[in-house]
């Protein structure tokens, strides 16, 4: 059986409309969500350049509606949250416990007949198979989605909040905790208080930094990141192109020394290396935005054993990332519902990505009724 669902559609050149498609009932390891809420971040704004239509979205939290005859874990009517990484679980990144690089599962835009995704027929527009953004699509009324991208949603937690978590709050908050692993009493700098920095603020508060230099050219992102857990605010100049105004005000912080990480949330590929002109000598530089655009960097940023990582998903593991953060939401640890800034109905997406990309919101979400 198909039913119909309103979704956002990127058309693969630059732009997106709001579109009828419809969605089949899952099959063996397939589990059908009705969609409450879902993020938006600088990569749905990306898929809109995709090269084809997909339908949007891969921040999302709902209701089980209908689940395949191979699903175990949840079942129709429980609250669940989504994650774009969908572990098989067998392959050997899961099997060694990178379940963020699993080899059975890719993000829409590179994704290949055998990458395991949802059938691609399970999603139809004007009667032809369509892809779900990140085998997900969460900008939908209706995600047809894999089992493993599902995990139960503990009570008293919103669904606008949670949906964050998704994408947002996991990419920040792990690679702080479990990419970098911030070692209680550190410095770490952040660079970027966007959804994504904020949440590696909050993440290094967890881990007991001793220090949390914020990063920012916007006043009011740096009196946001001190809500969060920054104990140090520096106002960025623009004008700074190779990083020394802003490397030396972390140092005049620091007694002279550079930070122990700093991570760069930007989305901005002029910044991407910025980290490593902020810490000490063997000290870790992690790019964590996922910018995608040609740069280039002097080589001597590098010297005295300086470490530059790109993490992915702040290192994910669903089964138990997903339980810890809502375990820190609950004991009152982490902010989750301060992160929303703003809520919006599916028909006001355009506003809702002017809003983000002119860095008006640490996240917006979309609400469905």
């Amino acid at each position: 059986m198909m039913y119909e669902a309103a979704a956002a559609l990127a058309d693969g050149l630059g732009a997106f409309t709001l579109e009828t498609v419809q969605v089949a009932d899952p099959l063996g390891d397939e589990v059908l969500v009705e969609m409450r809420a879902a993020g938006i971040c600088h990569t749905d704004h990306a898929s809109l350049s995709w090269k084809r239509p997909l339908v949007m979205g891969h921040e999302g939290a709902g209701v089980v509606r209908s689940v395949g005859s191979e699903v175990r874990h949840v079942r129709p009517g429980d609250a669940v949250v989504l994650n774009w990484a969908i572990p098989c679980g067998a392959c050997p990144a899961c099997r060694r416990g990178d379940a963020v690089l699993c080899e059975s599962s890719r993000p829409a835009h590179v994704m290949e007949p055998s990458a395991g995704h949802a059938r691609a027929e399970g999603t139809l527009w004007r009667g032809k198979p369509v892809d779900r953004s990140f085998n997900l699509g969460t900008l939908s009324t209706l995600a047809l989605v894999r089992a493993g991208a599902v995990t139960l949603l503990p009570a008293g937690v919103p669904f606008a909040s949670a949906c964050i978590v998704g994408c947002g709050v996991m990419t920040g908050f792990g690679s702080a905790v479990n990419v970098a692993k911030v070692a209680a009493g550190s410095v770490v700098a952040v660079l970027g208080c966007g959804g994504v920095g904020l949440n590696v603020i909050q993440g290094a508060r967890l881990c007991g930094a001793g220090r949390i230099i914020a990063i920012d050219a916007r006043e009011s992102a740096l009196a946001q990141a001190r809500r969060f857990g920054a104990t140090d605010t520096i106002l960025a100049d623009v004008a700074d192109a190779d990083f020394s105004k802003m490397a030396e005000a972390v140092r005049g912080l620091n007694g002279g020394r550079g930070a122990d990480y700093a991570f760069e949330a930007t989305s901005v590929p002029a910044l991407a290396f910025a980290p490593l002109r902020l810490i000490r000598d063997g000290g870790l530089a992690l790019q964590v935005s996922g910018i995608n655009d040609p740069v280039t960097v002097p080589m001597p940023w590098f010297m005295w054993n300086k470490r530059y990582e790109t993490p992915l998903y702040g290192g994910c593991v669903p089964g138990r990332d997903f339980p810890r953060i809502f375990e820190h939401y609950r004991r009152g640890e982490l902010e989750l519902d301060a992160l929303v800034t703003r809520t919006y109905p599916l028909a006001d997406l355009g506003q809702a990505m002017d809003d983000m990309m002119a860095g008006r919101n640490a996240k917006g979400v979309i609400v469905f009724p």
